[in-house]
């Protein structure tokens, strides 16, 4: 089967690191209000009811918590940095080509700008020692402000539960339909014609493959738009395993974007990528989209 830079690893391996990781999101996210702010959807928690999650059936249980309906667009970057990373430009398409230290950088000086209490410290003069990455230049110290009500990217858990529909779920394979291309952009229908073919990397330039603007797909079944597909969207977790969920050498990223295959955009499917890789290369499909609570 094809498919882009990631991989599954066994669901027994992971089942420790994703139980530690669902009880901080539940500490960290319960909300007192039904009223999401503009841009955001209100998950409502719970454990997973989608069976093609691969955390189905786990003892894990989601508070409640603000996801954006759209993956954060190039001009909603350029409000907050006056700059524009993207390589392929677009008001309305999602900002790309950042790295995860970008995102959280974003995140805390959004809140800033908007009067709410930044999601993270960052410490950029102390070298994170967990970060085991040899060509990572920034590793800066990044910890969470637990109870802030600023923007912050979502955790993993929190990620695939809102692409698998929540509580609302209809059982889809993808982020709201069995059908990837009612969904999603993709390598197969990302560019100018319709490629039936496995993936091979000459089509992205000779089709024309690129990212697309926001929305312009069906919605899962919270109203979460371009959750499979168009660019892979970072998650705060480290890529790592039950015996160092603190630490790792990448970072992950879910969804799938429009270079990628389809089984990218699969709701249980994991990708990682370094943190500062677009420092050193192009990464024209890589974004994220924010969270809340």
């Amino acid at each position: 089967m094809r498919h882009m830079k990631g991989k599954i690893p066994m669901k027994k391996a992971l089942f420790a690191l994703f139980a530690l990781i669902s009880l901080l999101v539940f500490g960290a996210c319960s909300q007192g209000t039904e009223e999401a702010p503009a841009g955001f959807v209100l998950v409502k928690g719970g454990s997973f009811v989608n069976e093609n999650s691969s955390l189905y059936g786990r003892e894990i249980t989601i508070s409640d918590f603000y996801i954006g309906q759209y993956e954060v667009t190039q001009k909603e970057w350029m409000d907050v940095m006056e700059s524009n990373p993207s390589i392929f430009p677009g008001e309305d398409r999602p900002v790309e080509n950042v790295t995860w230290y970008d995102c959280i950088e974003y995140c805390n000086i959004r809140s800033e700008k908007e009067g709410l209490e930044p999601y993270y410290n960052i410490d950029k003069e102390t070298i994170d020692e967990n970060n085991l990455n040899e060509e990572d230049e920034r590793k800066w110290v990044v910890t969470m402000n637990d109870g802030a009500n600023g923007y912050r990217l979502p955790m993993e858990v929190e990620w695939e539960y809102a692409a698998s529909g929540g509580q609302k779920s209809k059982g889809y394979l993808y982020s709201g339909s069995d059908d990837v291309d009612e969904v999603a952009w993709h390598f197969s229908n990302s560019g100018d014609e319709y490629i039936e073919s496995l993936w091979v990397r000459d089509a992205i330039e000779d089709n024309n493959l690129q990212s697309h603007p926001v929305g312009q797909k069906k919605s899962n079944e919270l109203g979460l738009f371009d959750m499979s597909g168009n660019i892979r969207e970072w998650c705060f977790d480290w890529y790592g395993d039950s015996s160092n969920p603190t630490g790792g050498s990448d970072r992950v990223w879910r969804g799938g974007g429009w270079m990628g295959d389809e089984m990218c955009c699969e709701i249980s499917y994991r990708g990682y990528m370094a943190p500062a890789y677009s420092d050193k290369y192009p990464a024209p499909d890589q974004g994220f989209r924010l969270c809340r609570g």
